[in-house]
């Protein structure tokens, strides 16, 4: 009975990278190593704040307040539980529904997706700021003109959407308005009455003229 020899089989060609590491840099993102992540978390300047409160001020409609809040707590609760600022609603939490927006430098933003204490150093507006049963703005009175309300839940939200965006777009088509509304929401389905409005407060910031 012969024995053959088994075909010996050509080396593996040596590599840089193991299992181990190809696991590695596939769990961190495909670019960048763990260890290498892990380095530089060390290596950065760490900022820590909390895990208690911790006193911030904000500026809040061109006036500062000094409060004490957690560093989880986010703007729009620091409005609403700690300063009575009522106006920005809670509603999903989760950046969806744009009942919680107010102005952020100038921004539109979600007040629920921004945390209290980076909001410092920043000028922050809320319906309360900007408005008032004596002196309406103008997108307010808009509202009121076109029913673009009917619970109101929202509206507060929307307001302030509508400020960002005609501060961006004074002259807008109301193609544009109808997409750049698109972050808010209306279980009442005001949607038309809220695009008359914005397009109302457009020409009435314009004095009255079209185009």
């Amino acid at each position: 009975m012969s024995s053959k020899k088994e075909p010996e089989l050509p080396a593996r060609p040596k590599t840089r990278f193991s299992r181990r590491g190809f696991l590695g840099v596939g769990i961190s993102g495909g670019a960048l190593g763990t260890a290498l992540l892990e380095r530089e978390a060390v290596a950065a300047p760490a900022n820590v704040a909390g895990p208690g409160p911790v006193a911030i001020t904000l500026n809040i409609n061109g006036k500062p307040v000094n409060l004490t809040v957690e560093p989880r707590v986010t703007l729009v609760d620091a409005l609403r539980n700690y300063l009575d600022l009522t106006g920005a609603k809670k509603v999903c939490d989760r950046a969806a529904c744009g009942t919680c927006t107010v102005m952020l430098n100038g921004k539109s933003v979600y007040s629920c997706a921004v945390l209290a204490i980076d909001a410092q150093g920043k000028n922050i507006e809320t319906i309360e700021g900007i408005t008032s049963p004596e002196k309406m703005h103008p997108v307010s009175a808009a509202f009121w003109n076109n029913d673009a309300q009917q619970c109101g839940y929202c509206t507060p939200g929307f307001v302030m959407a509508c400020k960002g965006f005609l501060d961006e777009h004074p002259n807008p088509t109301a193609d544009q308005v109808k997409h750049g509304l698109g972050g808010n929401l209306c279980r009442c389905g005001t949607y038309m009455g809220v695009r008359a409005a914005v397009l109302e407060a457009a020409k009435a910031a314009k004095g009255g003229k079209n185009g």
